[in-house]
């Protein structure tokens, strides 16, 4: 008996040591995968690409898309169908791969409640992305009918936009399997009755515990949650107020915020910014904690890396019947495009055309 135990010992160490070599070669593949992720270094651009960004203004697209989505649209309603199917349409048309997330969750005052979130992924075969986020619902209230258009109609336009007027940088590196970019629509981020943790940020709580369990194979060795391979989530909310201020809220995502002030001081240096004043930056050189609970949450509590575009304070009008189509600065939106249209091709090592400008820039883009 002990003789046969020994010998099978001896059977047993063969395959013990290469369970042994196949989890670190496994352990090595996924170091390769969060390495490439922490590593991943933005490409500078030249002062006349940067222009050449400023200039992809489409002032008529960002007016059709607001007059589409700039509507009441509390999960379930009329309009939130209609805003719903209108990401979808409009995504589709421009190139993007559109998935959907559908749940049911119960809700407070309308019970058991479907909702969709919408995922956009420009190369649906990339293994990690930049990931740009809002919300689509709108907030429902009992003695008026909610607009929210800072919260959140203005950010879902800006996504769009971005995808309608960068198609060219976006086309020339669709190819890349390495990196690309993802939009994310998220619904039912506004409570219905009072927010909590069981009333508010429906499709982010699900999104987030649905990729965390999802599993991707990583170069036909490694696994990984499909979680693991967004590089960041950007979370945009709030915006379209004139004179928003922003601030770093998370240390590790700080180089990355740094990467939008530097492109609003071009900018703004190349006088390239509408209705702007020098003396009140938009992204302040500040980093502090602001506890602020949004879509990001589950994300950020799943480690995934947030930049979180939201002014502080809150635009004054925040929650209440003034959040509508008339408080919308135009300039201050588009502002904010060029940056993040910046952002996204540094971050992404898009290939812009050289613009050919004399130093100085405009104001009229």
């Amino acid at each position: 008996m002990r003789g046969t135990g020994v010998g099978a010992l001896f059977l047993f160490l063969p395959l013990l040591v290469g369970c042994c070599q196949s989890a670190q070669n496994l352990q090595h593949r996924d170091s390769v995968f969060r390495r490439a992720k922490l590593l991943h270094k933005a490409s500078p651009l030249s002062q006349s690409q940067m222009y050449k960004l400023a200039t992809l203004s489409d002032h008529e697209h960002m007016d059709e898309v607001l007059d589409n989505i700039c509507i009441p649209r509390v999960v379930a309603s009329p309009g939130h169908q209609k805003v719903k199917q209108y990401i979808k349409s409009r995504m589709r048309e421009l190139g993007w791969t559109v998935e959907s997330d559908h749940f049911e969750e119960h809700t407070p005052l309308f019970g058991k409640l479907h909702f969709e979130n919408i995922v956009a992924k420009w190369n649906p075969n990339a293994e990690r992305y930049l990931t740009l986020a809002c919300h689509y619902d709108s907030k429902y209230e009992k003695n008026y009918e909610f607009v929210g258009a800072t919260d959140s109609a203005v950010p879902c336009m800006q996504l769009i936009n971005l995808a309608k007027v960068m198609q060219e940088q976006l086309n020339a590196a669709k190819q890349n399997d390495e990196v690309s970019l993802m939009l994310l629509f998220f619904d039912g981020e506004e409570a219905f009755k009072s927010w909590g943790p069981k009333d508010s940020i429906y499709g982010a709580r699900h999104l987030a515990d649905k990729w965390h369990k999802t599993r991707y194979i990583y170069r036909e060795e490694s696994e990984i949650s499909d979680l693991d391979r967004m590089d960041m989530l950007v979370l945009l909310d709030l915006l379209g107020a004139p004179k928003p201020t922003f601030y770093n809220y998370f240390n590790n995502t700080l180089k990355w915020y740094s990467l939008l002030s530097e492109a609003e001081d071009y900018l703004a240096s190349a006088n390239l910014l509408q209705n702007y004043d020098k003396r009140e930056k938009y992204f302040q050189k500040y980093t502090f904690p602001a506890g602020i609970e949004d879509d990001h949450i589950p994300f950020l509590r799943k480690n995934v890396p947030i930049l979180h575009l939201i002014p502080y304070p809150f635009p004054d009008f925040w929650h209440t019947e003034g959040d509508n189509r008339s408080a919308i600065d135009m300039a201050t939106v588009e502002n904010l495009n060029k940056i993040l249209r910046i952002f996204v091709a540094s971050y992404l090592n898009l290939p812009v055309e050289e613009d050919n400008v004399q130093s100085g820039g405009r104001s009229d883009l």
